[in-house]
Formats: C-alpha cells, sequence, structure tokens
C-alpha cells in the first residue's frame, strides 16, 4: 500500500483538536493498515517524527429505516481510527491550512 493509501483522512473534532495540545493528531486509517505502516505514512506525508501510534476499530452503527411503511435496518461501514504522536515542537498542517489548532 501507498502511503496516500492508508491515511484516507484528518478527523476534525472538538476531542482531535484538544488533543493537538499534546502533539496527538487522529487521523482515519485503512483498516488493514498496521501500526507501522501508519508510522511510516504519516511521516512520510507531513515529514515529521511520529513517536507513538494508537489504533482503535471503530464498529459501525446500526441504523433503523422507516420508508414507505417498511421498516429496514441497515449498517454502516466499519473503520479503523489511529492516534499519533509526533514529536515535541512539530506540527502538521494540511494544505498550508492548520486545521489542527483553531
Amino acid at each position: 500500500m501507498e502511503a496516500r493509501d492508508i491515511i484516507i483522512a484528518p478527523m476534525i473534532t472538538e476531542k482531535s483538536m484538544a488533543g493537538t495540545q499534546h502533539t496527538q493528531y487522529a487521523f482515519e486509517v485503512h483498516r488493514r493498515a498496521t501500526k507501522t505502516e501508519i508510522r511510516q505514512a504519516v511521516e512520510t506525508i507531513f515529514k515529521v517524527n511520529v513517536v507513538k501510534v494508537n489504533t482503535v476499530n471503530v464498529g459501525g452503527k446500526v441504523k433503523n429505516f422507516a420508508r414507505r411503511g417498511v421498516r429496514t435496518s441497515g449498517k454502516q461501514a466499519d473503520w479503523k481510527k489511529a492516534i499519533v504522536t509526533i514529536k515535541a515542537g512539530q506540527k502538521i498542517e494540511l494544505g498550508g491550512v492548520n486545521y489542527f489548532e483553531q
């Protein structure tokens, strides 16, 4: 897998913004990516030194729908989240804009 295939998108949430105070950044990553692959991808793409990688597999939610009098249920896709800690004093910026610091 290429580095751009491993890192799918940054997670821009209130909790991930609070983590930037401690140089932690959250990303949605490929479901089969390992911690080593995630570390190498972040170092390659953002030119930073990764200290630690934590991952969590997030299960998709089960949703119920009612359409035209018929009740059905469906399931959102499972996905994987990575919380990456980088070396102190370094930052990650996306496209010249630092989304992680507000």
